[in-house]
């Protein structure tokens, strides 16, 4: 018997816990997703928004910019690394957010 394996849309139905690598928030209330090959535009309600942050899966790196603990390998030269990679994404991290997201990796 064969079944079709169902096909996910990324864009439109990503978990944020497994998809997302980190998120910018916009002062228009718009949150940016960012994902290993895409980037997604939301509006999102302020308290989803929260609890986001509240869940302690996301961290903040800077003043705009929270990152998903489980997806950062490391913090080298004030940037967040989610891969080895050279061509990975490297997310800014401040001077102030980088001794607690160094901390919760350890």
């Amino acid at each position: 018997m064969n079944l079709a394996k169902e096909e996910r849309n990324v864009y439109e139905n990503f978990e944020i816990d497994t998809d997302i690598l980190y998120f910018k928030v916009s002062r228009l209330g718009l949150v940016s997703f960012h994902g290993r090959n895409y980037n997604i535009k939301k509006s999102v309600p302020s308290e989803q928004l929260n609890s986001y942050i509240a869940s302690g899966l996301f961290v903040k790196a800077n003043a705009n910019c929270y990152v998903n603990v489980r997806k950062v390998i490391a913090v080298e030269d004030g940037m967040a690394r989610f891969d080895r990679n050279s061509e990975s994404k490297l997310v800014p991290v401040s001077k102030w957010h980088q001794s607690h997201l160094r901390s919760l990796l350890s």
